[in-house]
């Protein structure tokens, strides 16, 4: 294991539920629209990966609002406002990050494991979570943050961690993924990358079969599950 890759949704910060719904949701309402995202739908829409592509399948699927001549900037609109209330929430400091993420980082770079970040979400929240959750320390040492447009398929298709061994300069086998889906799972494979999942709100009942390992979370002591010396020998 020569790089250790993060996904961000769902494994740095457990941010669907209550950050990128809420965001969503409020966003829609500054525009007028009288409907919501309430927990269980948002939980069948997540089997969508991405922000734009998420919206455009629900109106697909439940109608357009009305008196929209130009569909694509509808979608950016929306998905830029939403952007913006997520961040504000991170910048609150209401969506922490989850157990173990600070100190898997840290036995990561002490140990001379390259980190990265593969995410489709939106490259300026993803930035603004290592950040502000990471701290700027951390951040520097990270030697990828792969996120948002920079990819045109999202996950499960494995273009983003096709893109990530590209631009690190390794195969597969030397790289492990932390994901929390399945979408995720499914890209970080396909890439012929090891996965290990820690399970987050909304994919306790995802199929994982493929997975290396699966764990509820990384953990913090005194309950740490996940360390540098388990991902290697799940590596081997």
């Amino acid at each position: 294991m020569k790089a250790l890759i993060f996904d961000c949704d769902g494994v740095l910060v457990d941010t669907e539920r209550d950050g990128h719904r809420v965001a969503f949701n409020r966003a829609f309402a500054e525009k007028g629209y009288d409907f919501q995202w309430d927990v269980e739908l948002y939980g069948e829409l997540l089997k969508v990966a991405g922000g734009k592509e998420r919206m455009r399948h629900y109106f697909d699927n439940f109608a357009w609002p009305k008196d929209i001549p130009d569909k694509d900037a509808l979608i950016k609109e929306l998905h830029g406002r939403k952007t913006d209330i997520f961040m504000q929430l991170i910048e609150c400091g209401q969506l922490p990050l989850r157990p173990g993420v600070a100190r898997l980082v840290d036995e990561a770079i002490a140990d001379g494991i390259i980190v990265a970040v593969c995410s489709t979400s939106n490259e300026r929240a993803v930035n603004l979570i290592v950040e502000k959750l990471l701290g700027p320390d951390r951040k520097a040492k990270f030697a990828g943050m792969f996120a948002g447009d920079v990819v045109s398929r999202k996950k499960p298709d494995p273009e983003i961690y096709n893109l990530a061994k590209e631009k690190l300069g390794l195969p597969g086998e030397d790289c492990l993924v932390i994901e929390d889906s399945r979408n995720g799972l499914l890209a970080a494979k396909a890439a012929g990358m090891n996965c290990v999942i820690t399970i987050s709100s909304y994919t306790g009942n995802e199929d994982f079969s493929e997975a290396d390992a699966v764990f509820d979370e990384l953990g913090d002591q005194p309950n740490v599950r996940v360390t540098i010396q388990n991902l290697r020998k799940i590596a081997l």
